[in-house]
């Protein structure tokens, strides 16, 4: 079994346009027999409990192999997450220094997808440092992509925080990743094709 597991991003959830895209490309593959379960949930304002949340989702999982694809905030979760078990990650755009990008943002919040209303507190800064790290391992199991135009982040933060990885970096573009369905199918055979056994980190 392949647990496959999307993170979101911040003020995100599990009805982005890129997590349904990724959603129905992994059914297609279930349709076709293989093996995979999708895992896509609705992280909490709380850095530590979204951590916690998955972590404990993970650990009540019988699988053979584990993906992450982390999206801006959620590619910052991804990474940590990577660094604790043995996986394959790809990155959407993620937020290289959260802690230091979303203190702007302390109060109340609106989710892009719903109505619904949440704060981020002053304390859920200090669980994001709680989360960094500084240097990735084991570099060839990671996949950046990485937009140019990106009007939220820097994406040269992005390429120098993942030396060694496989990068993908999009000419103009946007934080959005509006052309994402031309770069799912190099997502996915990154994720799915000639997975080779990974060593724990």
């Amino acid at each position: 079994m392949h647990l496959f597991v999307y993170l979101h991003g911040f003020k995100s959830s599990p009805n982005s346009n890129k997590a349904q895209l990724t959603k129905a490309a992994i059914e297609q593959r279930i349709e076709l027999g293989e093996q995979i379960t999708w895992y896509c949930p609705q992280l909490p304002a709380s850095p530590r409990e979204a951590i916690e949340m998955v972590r404990d989702h993970i650990g009540g999982q019988t699988f053979s192999t584990l993906s992450f694809m982390g999206s801006s905030l959620g590619g910052y979760y991804a990474t940590h997450l990577a660094e604790q078990f043995p996986s394959r990650i790809s990155l959407l755009n993620p937020a290289i220094e959260p802690a230091r990008d979303l203190e702007k943002y302390i109060g109340e919040q609106k989710s892009w997808h719903q109505d619904e209303v949440f704060h981020f507190l002053p304390e859920y800064i200090q669980e994001l440092q709680d989360i960094y790290v500084k240097n990735i391992t084991q570099a060839e199991r990671y996949f950046l992509l990485a937009a140019i135009g990106d009007e939220v982040l820097d994406w040269r933060e992005m390429v120098s925080k993942y030396p060694g990885a496989q990068q993908l970096i999009l000419e103009g573009g946007d934080h959005a990743i509006s052309d994402y369905p031309n770069h799912l199918n190099q997502l996915m055979d990154f994720h799915f094709t000639s997975f080779t056994h990974l060593k724990p980190t």
